[in-house]
């Protein structure tokens, strides 16, 4: 992998990561369309550390904030004492199915399941959940009237997303907007969702990757990350910006458009699953 690809691999991770557009499908259907080589699994979930970092520089106040009241929680022997001693928890138990499922099917993700076809199903499917979900959702609810059972279930949604394809960001949101939240604390709590995930996700590729006989250079590694970091950021401040004012409508479009493409190119031997 040459430091060229690894920056243009970076930049797809971190735009896609928190667009409910799929940064594995994405990141492996740039790399096919440009005649590179697939990054793999392992690739991918590692430069995601770029973009937990930068989530964890964007909400740092709330992740302080969610800290703090964590620790006060137990301190106080009231948990679920307040929203951000909630939240907290929330984040931390609905990780579980993710994890959970990670560990059950870790080959097939990695093998069978990163399949063109596979992807290009997810990508129409989610996007029609997605539709359907966001014409019939209230768009009321704040994160600060999320429930437990609200955490677990977006959770699940969340474990969703370990099929190439579905999108982490896409399915959390969908869950949260399913549960009749607002957009912005759908995406919001997303983001804050990922940490978790990601960062474990990522440090256990990381370890595998160092082991294997090959491997991307550590250059590409580092670059990819770094600017996976940039890119998140912009990715992230953008999405918030934009479902404020505007539906997900947008995405369903350019995930059904996407997936269409994809199974177009397939079927004309222009790419290989």
């Amino acid at each position: 992998m040459t430091l060229l690809e690894a920056a243009v691999l970076g930049v797809v991770q971190g735009l896609t990561e928190f667009l409910p557009i799929s940064s594995t499908a994405h990141l492996r259907i740039v790399p096919a369309l440009l005649g590179w080589e697939d990054p793999g699994a392992a690739y991918s979930a590692v430069i995601q550390l770029g973009t937990v970092v930068a989530v964890l520089a964007y909400f740092w106040k709330d992740i302080f904030r969610l800290t703090r009241g964590f620790l006060r929680g137990l301190v106080d022997r009231k948990p679920f004492g307040t929203e951000d001693s909630r939240l907290a928890w929330f984040v931390g138990l609905g990780t579980i199915p993710i994890a959970v499922v990670g560990l059950l099917f870790k080959s097939a993700i990695k093998t069978s399941l990163r399949s063109l076809y596979v992807i290009a199903a997810s990508l129409i499917v989610l996007a029609i959940v997605l539709f359907i979900v966001e014409r019939l959702a209230s768009h009321k609810r704040t994160l600060a009237e999320m429930t437990l059972k609200d955490g677990l279930i977006i959770g699940l949604w969340q474990a969703l997303a370990l099929i190439p394809g579905s999108s982490r960001s896409g399915t959390t949101i969908t869950g949260g907007l399913s549960l009749g939240l607002r957009r912005e604390d759908a995406a919001r709590y997303s983001f804050l969702l990922s940490i978790p995930a990601t960062t474990l996700a990522g440090l256990l590729e990381l370890k595998e990757l160092f082991e294997a006989t090959s491997r991307p250079s550590t250059a590409a590694l580092v670059v990819g990350t770094v600017v996976s970091f940039i890119a998140g950021i912009a990715a992230i401040s953008g999405l918030l910006r934009f479902v404020k004012t505007r539906s997900m409508f947008t995405f369903v479009v350019y995930r059904i458009a996407l997936g269409v493409l994809l199974l177009g190119l397939l079927g004309a031997g222009v790419l290989q699953p």
